[in-house]
């Protein structure tokens, strides 16, 4: 959905058009998220510490399959009124784009309820010694899907009207709502103590996650890098019409399709490093390397040289979760697991759409090679902050819990 919508706004105005423009609208489609997306990332873990896992999924994602019709309606009627905004001389943006905004807003709310009671579930199926390959499966497994929906997106853009792109993200939407209805497993919380009102929940997470010094500093790093990262890939679309000179639907999505199948194999290939007794120092050397790769899209001019990079940097954020989650699946208790994923989550995401908004900002005042050279090498300047200052992080690990066998139990 997001290239669908990346694509739409990147290209909504007319050939001759100030860049300049687009690059604001793109600002703005992060900006709008902003609000709703924190609100309910605040209260998603005491949702999903409190009610049914397997209700609470199926519910927000039913709203994400209805957001889903809405956007593809207003990409259908199109209304060609234009709203004048501050900005450049000139800028407006057109009617139809303002709409898409809370149509995205309300697709990113339901996604971040949905987070936390997806990823509490993962503990109930394996034990903690097969977290990291099951989460690296699970999610290998749905960044190849989004990998295939990009490549797919990325035809359609080139061939059909924007509307019909649109049609994946339902498919994949209505599959998952399928797969949540036949799914026949317990998925209710284990609690010692009873539930209390949802935002004197939701601050009991975030002071569990203010007590864990280790996790804290995963917090902080993630809202750094995540923030920065923003600043250059919501200008993706731009990077690849202005700088490498593609503005075919087709390369945008296979852009997209490589740094998500680089992600899927990061989510595989970290569950074989045996990561967990130095779970920290893990994340803080993807954190560096993340960094100096997005740095290097700043270097080159080829869409042959791009690739390759945007495939090793998908590695690193691929990396990065399955250690996270895996880390906090093994050493979290059940009844507090949804509140410390949603309370990083509000501290990882908190910029995020800042970042996108700032990422319009700079572009206008340093170009799209400045844009991506800023934000990389300030990625890999906070890497090396985090090897020096980030001690309990760099402590950070835990010992799998591996069941005793029968025989060796009973010998």
């Amino acid at each position: 959905m997001l290239v669908v919508l990346l694509f739409a706004v990147a290209f909504a105005y007319p050939s001759g058009t100030p860049t300049s423009y687009a690059g604001i609208a793109l600002a703005f489609l992060g900006l709008s998220s902003t609000l709703p997306t924190l609100g309910s990332a605040f209260v998603s873990g005491a949702l999903a510490d409190r009610h049914d896992r397997g209700h609470l999924m199926r519910t927000v994602n039913l709203v994400s399959i209805l957001a889903t019709a809405a956007l593809a309606a207003d990409l259908v009627y199109a209304p060609a009124t234009h709203l004048a905004l501050p900005g450049p001389p000139g800028f407006y943006l057109p009617l139809w784009v303002v709409l898409l905004y809370p149509g995205w807003a309300l697709v990113t709310t339901t996604s971040t309820l949905f987070r936390p009671a997806f990823n509490t579930s993962v503990p109930r199926l394996v034990e903690s010694r097969d977290l990291g390959s099951a989460n690296g499966i699970i999610y290998a497994v749905a960044a190849v899907a989004s990998a295939v929906g990009a490549i797919a997106v990325g035809v359609l853009l080139a061939v059909v009207p924007m509307v019909y792109a649109l049609a994946i993200p339902f498919v994949l939407f209505f599959a998952t709502q399928v797969a949540l209805i036949v799914l026949d497993i317990d998925l209710s919380v284990t609690r010692k103590a009873k539930p209390r009102a949802v935002l004197t929940e939701a601050r009991a997470g975030f002071a569990y996650l203010g007590r864990r010094r280790d996790l804290l500093e995963i917090t902080v790093a993630a809202l750094v890098v995540n923030f920065l990262s923003a600043v250059a890939l919501v200008e993706l679309a731009l990077y690849l019409k202005d700088w490498l000179g593609l503005a075919n639907g087709i390369w945008y999505g296979g852009m997209i399709a490589v740094v998500t199948i680089g992600t899927a194999v990061g989510f595989v290939l970290v569950a074989h490093l045996k990561f967990e007794p130095r779970a920290g120092r893990v994340i803080i050397a993807l954190t560096l390397l993340m960094g100096v790769a997005l740095l290097a899209f700043g270097l080159v001019r080829s869409i042959w040289l791009a690739l390759p990079i945007a495939f090793v940097y998908g590695l690193m954020p691929g990396m990065i979760t399955t250690v996270f989650l895996s880390t906090v699946q093994a050493t979290v208790p059940d009844e507090m697991m949804g509140r410390v994923f949603s309370a990083d989550e509000v501290g990882s995401y908190a910029l995020v759409p800042v970042g996108q908004f700032s990422g319009g900002l700079i572009f206008l005042a340093v170009g799209i090679q400045g844009t991506y050279l800023a934000a990389g090498g300030a990625i890999a300047l906070f890497g090396l902050v985090m090897v020096v200052g980030f001690g309990a992080l760099r402590r950070l690990g835990y010992e799998p819990v591996r069941p005793v066998d029968a025989e060796g139990a009973s010998g």
